[in-house]
């Protein structure tokens, strides 16, 4: 093998003329290889391909083999077999082999001299510089030319070290083929022991399942026997009461039979005894058909001036002991809004009569607002006293049904226990929400927020009533909440 001068891009240049130029160029490819820091298997690679590429292209004229590193984001070494072009009556290179050792080969035909470029990649560690060139070169120019049997016999040690290589390989793949199927043996016994698990914990919530449904049958028989029960008992105590009542009134009406004083202050104390027990009645009754969807909503434009007005003047005379005093809105911010007026009616006169019963001295207020905003808007109607509060513990179980805050006070004031319950039920059915917040020794707050759908007020609206009218008895307060 003839060196020839190197081109000023290239580390190292060479004439192949002959096949033992061939053999040498598979040593000095290994060299560079090796002086690149590339592992055993690459620098096999690069020798095995660079000798299929020589022994195709020997006997073109003028061959050379010329090594390089050229630049590049992906440092590569790049080997050039230039050869001179005998005008298409060569045969075309076959880069297959050595395409499947090397990182890239290409053919570039054309011209006066045909051309082969072969790259493949350097090794992570390869650092490019002057004096790392420089042992490339004198690994390049270390080998020199080899005969036949040399060739022979480096290649057979190739081979013997490159068999060594794959049977250490093969019983490393042994070894991790026997860790995996331990592995998946552990797996497969976890995976079993999961599935046994998890059918059990199956069976269990299938169990469970079946009994939840059980007792929800049961809560939901239950439900409908007790809203059974109100409401037949309702009705079938709302006939007697009717008939108390009207008793009542027709002894205390002017054309009647004359009374004593103590007589009619007796029939007195009937009559407002069955008003009492007949608003108790139909209050249970509305509770059952809310429970069962069958309490009607009418809603329509009220005038909440009017009904403020009305409901103050029916609280001051018949709940307002001589230290309490009931405070309403200013009737010229009340507005006219669309909702069910009677249901509207029941929420603040359970809301107010609660106050009123639990506050011994100062005030009891009830506040309207109406909330900014684009719409749709909400109203607040508050209900504030300074009674005798409820304690934090409580304050979710004063809307159970039938439940009262055990107090002094419930010595004198008794009742069912259905009136919170009652309003909040009445709330929702309207849309809105009922927040209930309390401090003992100080008073409670209670606020109903609804849907404000405001209208054009009359053109002539009713004074509000300032006071009780003594020509209508007044309605009795509904069952309160008994804290």
């Amino acid at each position: 093998m003839t060196v020839t001068a190197p081109r000023s891009a290239s580390l190292a240049a060479y004439d192949l003329a002959t096949a033992q130029d061939v053999f040498a160029l598979r040593r000095i490819g290994q060299g560079a290889a090796e002086a690149l820091g590339m592992d055993r298997q690459d620098q096999v690679r690069l020798a095995t391909a660079l000798s299929e590429l020589g022994r195709d292209r020997l006997g073109c004229e003028g061959l050379t083999v010329a090594f390089t590193l050229p630049g590049g984001p992906a440092p590569v070494l790049a080997v050039v077999f230039e050869w001179e072009w005998a005008g298409g009556t060569e045969a075309a290179p076959d880069l297959e082999p050595a395409s499947r050792l090397l990182h890239r080969v290409r053919h570039e035909p054309g011209g006066a001299r045909g051309r082969i470029i072969a790259e493949h990649l350097l090794p992570p560690g390869w650092v490019d510089g002057p004096d790392a060139r420089r042992r490339v070169r004198e690994a390049l120019r270390r080998h020199a030319p080899l005969t036949f049997a040399d060739d022979l016999r480096a290649q057979t040690r190739d081979l013997i070290t490159a068999l060594e290589e794959t049977r250490a390989q093969r019983e490393e793949l042994r070894r991790l083929n026997e860790e995996l199927e331990e592995t998946n043996r552990g797996v497969l016994a976890l995976y079993t022991e999961l599935s046994q698990e998890l059918e059990e914990t199956n069976s269990g919530v299938v169990a469970l399942h079946a009994e939840l449904e059980e007792k929800s049958n049961r809560l939901r028989e239950t439900s409908e026997a007790k809203t059974r029960f109100w409401t037949n008992i309702s009705h079938e105590l709302r006939t007697p009461v009717n008939a108390v009542v009207a008793l009542s009134r027709l002894l205390l009406a002017p054309g009647s039979s004359p009374l004593n004083d103590e007589q009619r202050r007796q029939i007195s104390l009937v009559d407002a005894s069955g008003q009492t027990l007949l608003a108790l009645v139909n209050d249970l009754l509305d509770v059952a058909k809310a429970e069962a969807g069958e309490l009607e909503i009418v809603s329509g434009p009220v005038d909440l001036r009017a009904l403020v007005g009305q409901l103050g003047a029916v609280m001051r005379s018949t709940g307002l002991s001589g230290d309490v005093v009931l405070l309403t809105p200013d009737p010229g911010a009340l507005p006219v809004a669309v909702t069910d007026e009677a249901l509207l009616t029941r929420i603040l006169r359970n809301l107010l009569s609660n106050a009123l019963k639990f506050t011994e001295k100062g005030e009891v207020r009830l506040e309207f607002a109406v909330d900014p905003g684009p719409s749709p808007q909400w109203m607040t109607f508050s209900v504030t006293d300074t009674g005798v509060g409820i304690p934090e513990t409580e304050l979710t179980r004063v809307f159970e049904e039938f439940y009262q805050v055990r107090g002094p006070l419930q010595r004198t004031h008794r009742g069912t226990g259905l009136g919170l319950p009652y309003a909040r039920t009445l709330t929702e059915l309207l849309g809105g929400t009922l927040l209930l917040s309390s401090t003992p020794g100080v008073g409670t707050r209670v606020e109903v927020r609804l849907p404000h759908r405001p209208v054009a007020p009359p053109a002539h609206r009713l004074p509000a009533p300032s006071g009780p009218r003594p020509a209508s008895p007044p309605a009795a307060p509904t069952p309160e909440n008994d804290q």
